[in-house]
């Protein structure tokens, strides 16, 4: 049987964290196990082969058809393999808003507030900018200006300039509101996950077993603790022990998965998959929430932004020859290079709109075949009412669980999309935008509220930020307490989104690595 003090399941953004902080100082052996591959080829590595990933990267889940989409299944991508989604994400470096993580402790969740999580952000950074008041400037996780961003981009943060939103060099500085370029998770123009950052980039310490390939399919427990996982690997069934404590880091949909199918989740659905039941936790799977976002798509000249024309492909190989010679330029892009954080009234606390604009026209989320040229641009409800749940199809890991985020279940949200969509296509016909002559490839009457609701319904979907499916709280009924530990067993830790009680204003993705490192300081903590 193979052992390890502390097992850690899930080598994404979080759980790379975790194991890598674990391993630090070789006190305790860990291991990591993880579904997918290595994520080393360049299609990973070079930052604007974004859209063009392997599959075997990419879960490619979809929802349960959403009735607040006019019954659409949304599609749900989700990173498979070393560094999770960080592998395949768009790499932008949003914390969120100092007033989320003070609510989180509002709500429940003490030792969460922004002053207690803001040495975290930093311990994990290595900004290009250096250390100071709001960025680290030495840890594993770089975090990088983007030097090479496109004219367009520039053009968007111009107009909305001229509206009076305050242009914002850091959207994790002193303030997040107003409009700028994102920076982004790289290095040295590479993409820089999390799993570079904190799993040794492909040489791990010597007390770190890094095993990819592998199906967990449940936590094993010896009265009452979690003592280990049973997996399978190449058809073959393994257990490997876990000496100290065991770590979930599935993300957002699989570890409510793996806690139903080891028998820890809501009593009633267990026992509707023959799964015996350890603890019943209405709680686990519930409390899914999502990022609904909709898509603005312009289509230009075809020399002006990114596209699939003749000219259009001869300047992409331009452009990834120069990667692969300086590892700069063009294919440095993350796409959504520049965005905006705004308030739809001014009385409000922090930011509830956000916008992605991005130089490329983005149809079903890159899988549409769009010819020719032009820009998008992404309008989402930062702070959603809608809640959905995650739940077993099957009692077996190898089946995707059904996921249902419920999108527009509550009309508060819809409301506030269409004000937000509004407050972008102001921005989008404000000069110098506009002297693209972008063709709006769905035009609409912007005082007409029931052509926009139709459109919204009928377009919208995720940008990819789930969260809350075993969230952590003071309460009976949460998941796991504010030090990560499952209630109602012993061992057993969550280190992903799944954890948080309320989706923070922002992209998900550094939050979830400030989770993970967080998670193995409790872990350390409970073991001293």
């Amino acid at each position: 049987m193979e052992e390890a003090d502390i097992v850690v399941v899930g080598a994404g953004s979080g759980g790379s964290a975790a194991a890598g902080r674990l391993s630090e100082g070789g006190k305790y052996s860990v291991a990591i196990l993880e579904a997918g591959g290595k994520n080393t080829s360049f299609t990973t590595v070079m930052p604007g082969m974004m859209p063009f990933q392997k599959d075997e990267a990419n879960w490619r889940f979809e929802t349960v058809p959403q009735a607040g989409l006019n019954g659409r299944r949304g599609y749900q991508p989700r990173g498979r393999g070393l560094g999770g989604s960080s592998a395949i994400n768009a790499m932008l470096y949003v914390r969120g808003h100092p007033w989320d993580y003070d609510n989180w402790e509002a709500m429940g969740c003490p030792g969460w507030s922004w002053d207690e999580v803001l040495p975290w952000f930093k311990r994990c950074e290595h900004n290009v900018r250096g250390g100071d008041d709001y960025h680290g400037g030495d840890g594993p996780l770089w975090v990088s200006d983007q030097d090479y961003a496109h004219p367009g981009s520039r053009a968007f943060i111009e107009a909305a300039e001229k509206l009076q939103i305050p242009f914002n060099p850091d959207f994790n500085g002193a303030r997040q509101e107003g409009v700028g370029l994102y920076q982004v998770t790289q290095k040295n123009g590479e993409r820089w996950s999390a799993a570079r950052a904190f799993l040794g980039d492909g040489k791990p310490p010597e007390n770190l077993e890094v095993l990819t390939g592998v199906t967990a399919e449940r936590v094993l427990f010896e009265d009452g603790r979690a003592t280990g996982v049973a997996y399978s690997r190449g058809g073959e069934q393994h257990t490997i022990r876990a000496r100290r404590a065991v770590v979930l880091a599935g993300g957002v949909f699989q570890t409510p998965q793996l806690l139903m199918l080891s028998g820890i989740g809501p009593g009633e659905h267990l026992r509707e998959h023959g799964i015996d039941v350890r603890v019943d936790r209405p709680g686990v799977g519930t409390n899914l929430q999502d990022h609904l976002d909709y898509v603005a798509a312009f289509e230009t000249n075809e020399g002006n932004f990114l596209g699939k024309s003749l000219k259009g492909s001869i300047k992409s190989l331009g452009a990834m020859a120069q990667w692969f010679r300086k590892r700069t330029g063009a294919m440095t892009t993350p796409y959504a290079e520049a965005g905006a954080f705004l308030k739809s009234e001014p009385g409000l606390p922090a930011p509830d709109i956000q916008l992605h604009f991005l130089i490329a026209i983005v149809e079903d989320h890159g899988r549409a075949n769009v010819k020719g040229h032009g820009f998008s641009c992404h309008a989402c409800v930062l702070r959603p009412e809608s809640t959905g749940t995650v739940r077993l199809a099957t009692a077996s890991a190898a089946d995707a669980p059904l996921i249902d985020p419920a999108f527009l279940s509550d009309e508060r949200d819809l409301k506030l999309l269409m004000k937000g969509t509004r407050m972008m296509y102001r921005i989008l016909d404000t000069p110098p935008i506009t002297d693209y002559r972008g063709k709006d490839r769905y035009p609409f009457d912007q005082d007409d509220d029931a052509a926009l609701e139709r459109l919204i319904r009928a377009r919208s979907d995720t940008i990819y930020h789930p969260v809350g499916t075993a969230r952590m709280g003071s309460d009976e009924d949460a998941v796991c307490d504010p030090q990560l530990r499952v209630r109602g067993v012993d061992g057993l830790y969550v280190a992903d989104a799944s954890i948080m009680p309320k989706l923070i204003g922002g992209n998900t993705n550094a939050p979830t690595i400030m989770i993970g490192a967080r998670a193995a300081e409790f872990v350390k903590a409970d073991l001293a």
